[in-house]
């Protein structure tokens, strides 16, 4: 079985041994928005979903697994109290962008290579030392008892609900901790000198661990009987596992992930390498004693994409369903000039512009749903191509981009994303890649599978999209949406 634990809902599913899911439970998670730009959850509604969701997915005739994988919203963090199990705050979500000042702050005091150097990342709010460091002072959480304080990602406060709260496993794995700004990427723990800088204490983050490997057990106080002395042992951030549930194992192969945001991860391989502009490096996954240390990845991402979706719908009315916005998008050749840049959250990549806000452009008198509904599904294929152009420069360039997550149900999408990169895009048999690669590194680790060549004979395509034979009207298209991007670009 997989817990996956997303931005908007979580989801459990039972998986079998031909890598053939068999059943899914899903609940919706509220969004909390206190402020403009603020993005929270609550950590209980959180766990109680993984559990009514489990539940539900074990009642259904699909007995104890052989084991438990967890993969999740990576860079949201849950502050608790390990001697009550009490929440205290709301986590803060990835997207985020309170910090967002503190982050320029700290880049005009000169600490941008360091962070680079040592983490591979970029000093944005979309990462998790500021929010921590913003937990402990603005929350003012700095009173807590520092022995019982825990500061972690969705995982490690999952593994430890599962495995009995108040004494239970406090732990994380690496391609969870590599997206914290704290971590070593490098040596593979925690980085004292960027705890310092963020005043963070090291006794509250949890142990870091491989991917692949035996966490804990479902004890009784999860309230899940059915599970009581199942293993949890697989455990990733929820783009690495999608790289992993892609059967991406190879250096060179790349996946996009089309959820709630869209995410590009390329695999480069058992060497950390040179930071690269406009992308993040990342730890993809650790198989412990099944491997030869750590896969390292290059990611790109952009914060809205379903999300974008959801806003048409919820903010304003213009579906009713998702899945009404790609017939609505076919029903108009182009989008009639209509332009969008999804930044409601900022830029991610390659920009990183936290101050960038969402913009269209371009409307007409004749400008209509439709034409808004094309230029949103537009605009998730360009910023796509946006990651795979710095991939590409830094001599990454895929030959294939496997594409999952829900809007690569969207034949619409997946043909102008193949006409925009010039390659063809492949989508699997089932869009679960992310819950897939969650099971994949549980089951590997309790030999369910023997190895991964067992797992690359998993995968099956679905449909391939192949570019058109003329990529004139793509570029300038292209050119048009990045004028968009630079008027949006220092906005807030």
């Amino acid at each position: 079985m997989a817990i996956d634990a997303g931005t908007t809902g979580v989801r459990s599913l039972a998986v079998d041994e031909s890598g053939t899911v068999r059943a899914v439970s899903y609940r919706e998670l509220t969004q909390h928005f206190p402020r403009p730009g603020w993005v929270e959850h609550d950590p209980e509604e959180i766990w109680d979903h993984a559990r009514a969701t489990l539940a539900e997915v074990t009642a259904g005739g699909h007995g104890p697994p052989a084991a438990i994988g967890i993969t999740n919203q990576r860079e949201t963090v849950v502050a608790w109290d390990r001697s009550t199990g009490r929440p205290l705050h709301r986590a803060l979500v990835w997207q985020d962008r309170r910090t967002a000042a503190r982050c320029a702050q700290l880049e005009e005091l000169g600490h941008l290579d360091q962070v680079r150097t040592v983490t591979g990342l970029v000093l944005d709010p979309y990462f998790s030392a500021t929010k921590m460091e913003w937990l402990l002072k603005e929350a003012e959480l700095q009173g807590t008892n520092r022995r019982d304080l825990a500061l972690g990602t969705v995982d490690s406060w999952l593994l430890w609900k599962l495995t009995g709260g108040p004494g239970g496993v406090f732990a994380t794995d690496v391609s969870n901790a590599s997206r914290t700004l704290l971590f070593d990427i490098h040596e593979r723990e925690w980085a004292g000198e960027l705890a310092e800088l963020f005043e963070v204490p090291i006794g509250a983050l949890p142990e870091v661990r491989p991917s692949c490997g035996r966490f804990g057990l479902v004890t009784a106080d999860a309230g899940l009987d059915q599970l009581v002395g199942v293993p949890i042992s697989g455990v990733a951030g929820d783009q690495q596992a999608a790289l992993f549930g892609q059967a991406c194992f190879e250096r060179g192969m790349v996946k996009a992930t089309y959820g709630t945001g869209s995410f590009v991860l390329a695999n480069v391989g058992p060497a950390c390498p040179a930071p690269v502009d406009g992308l993040v490096t990342t730890i993809a996954w650790d198989l412990g004693n099944l491997g030869r240390g750590p896969t390292y990845a290059l990611e790109g991402s952009t914060f809205v994409s379903g999300a974008a979706i959801q806003w048409l719908r919820d903010g304003l009315g213009v579906i009713e369903r998702a899945e009404e916005l790609g017939p609505l998008a076919e029903s108009v050749p182009d989008a009639g000039g209509v332009t969008f840049v999804p930044a409601f959250t900022g830029l991610g990549s390659p920009w990183w512009d936290p101050a960038a806000r969402g913009t269209v452009l371009g409307l007409t008198r004749g400008s209509g749903r439709a034409h808004l509904a094309r230029a949103v599904v537009e605009s998730i294929a360009y910023a796509v191509r946006a990651m795979v152009d710095a991939m590409a420069a830094a001599g990454a360039a895929p030959s294939v981009l496997r594409a999952d997550g829900g809007a690569a149900a969207m034949d619409l999408l997946l043909q102008l994303q193949a006409d925009q990169l010039g390659i063809p895009v492949a989508r699997p048999v089932g869009l679960e890649s992310t819950a897939l690669g969650a099971a994949m590194l549980a089951g590997l680790a309790e030999e369910v599978w023997g190895s991964l060549d067992d797992l690359t004979a998993l995968w099956r395509l679905d449909a391939e999209f192949t570019p058109g034979p003329d990529r004139t009207g793509a570029d300038s298209a292209y050119e048009r949406w990045l004028r968009t991007v630079e008027r949006a670009r220092n906005w807030a």
